[in-house]
């Protein structure tokens, strides 16, 4: 697997020149419905005629933002977009309290691919994914490699438990004292040294809609805090929609409180069906979300893929340098 290091942020030679590509808007969308009472939405924009991609976003349940469109050439790709069951405009919307998450699980969101695709009338297509997003591409390409002509990735997880102990049992506290505590202040004090992502999933399931809308507040807050380098000093802005933020929070903690229903290192274990599949990881050196291992380990089961380390960036995509370095790669991936 080669790596690539390479420089990001001020002070490291000559600044880079961030060339997204140009806001454009969807030449078609829709909702789809599969199954279970749900419509998920999604839109197809660039070149109708070119490579199909598809965009897995980050969370679970942040949903896809038109800053996404903007990862690839729209003259080269036909960009696939949608939201996951219970975000963004797909129905019905997780945060309303009267949403039942049991039919929103990683099998589910796995066949909401498949379908899309079937749908599109699309055989093949690139699989972009970062944080959760690229959680999901991994286990897609591995369930379905021959629907899938390339991965990239950015902000690399796979979702193990030791990856959640690491953000919710204390490991990147250490480097965020003072957001952790205001994260621990926000459940009870019997509950504070235990499992907090349990503690936040019955908060946010409160019949009280002011417990539940405190705990969807504390909980994005350490979001904000944990994947975001340097600290943002307070929530990031796409937590201003309270119905937002609640969404994100109850889909989030529902997924993690089951692990995503993947076995430890379930991901590693099956890279090899992986072989031959053209991969792209761009990550931060100094990502405090996901730790550079989670991406290296994978590189290392993983041998078609290059692994693309930023000097200075942390975990969101939309860091200048990280930015850069995606747009390069579907640029790669494209010819």
């Amino acid at each position: 697997m080669p790596t690539s290091p390479v420089g990001g942020g001020r002070g490291r030679g000559r600044a880079l020149v961030v060339e997204l590509y140009p806001e454009i808007e969807p030449y078609e969308r829709g909702m789809l419905d599969v199954g279970d009472g749900n419509l998920v939405y999604w839109e197809a924009c660039g070149n109708p005629r070119g490579k199909p991609a598809v965009v897995l976003h980050g969370g679970p349940g942040s949903g896809c933002s038109p800053a996404h469109r903007r990862f690839f050439d729209p003259a080269a790709y036909r960009v696939v977009l949608f939201d996951q069951r219970g975000s963004g405009r797909s129905t019905p919307h997780a945060g309303a309290l009267a949403t039942d998450l049991a039919s929103n699980t990683t099998r589910h969101l796995l066949a909401d691919i498949e379908r899309l695709r079937a749908h599109l009338a699309i055989d093949r297509w690139l699989v972009f994914g970062g944080s959760w997003g690229a959680t999901l591409a991994i286990l897609y390409a591995e369930r379905h490699p021959d629907r899938v002509t390339g991965l990239v990735m950015g902000g690399v997880t796979m979702t193990r438990r030791q990856e959640l102990d690491w953000l919710y049992r204390g490991g990147v506290a250490r480097f965020l004292p003072e957001q952790w505590a205001r994260f621990r202040a926000g459940v009870p004090v019997a509950e504070r040294d235990g499992d907090l992502i349990e503690a936040y999933h019955r908060l946010l399931h409160d019949p009280d809609p002011a417990v539940r809308q405190a705990a969807a507040a504390a909980w994005c807050a350490w979001d904000s805090a944990a994947m975001s380098l340097p600290s943002r000093p307070a929530l990031a802005g796409r937590f201003a929609d309270p119905a937002y933020a609640m969404a994100f929070a109850r889909v989030v903690t529902h997924y993690f409180r089951h692990g995503a229903w993947l076995e430890e290192d379930q991901l590693l274990r099956e890279a090899g069906t992986l072989a031959g599949i053209p991969g792209i990881m761009v990550h931060g050196r100094l990502d405090l979300g996901s730790p550079l291992v989670t991406a290296w380990e994978l590189g290392q089961a993983w041998p078609s893929a290059e692994l693309v380390v930023v000097e200075g960036a942390g975990h969101t995509v939309d860091q200048a340098a990280m930015a850069h370095h995606l747009v390069r790669a579907t640029d790669r991936l494209a010819r």
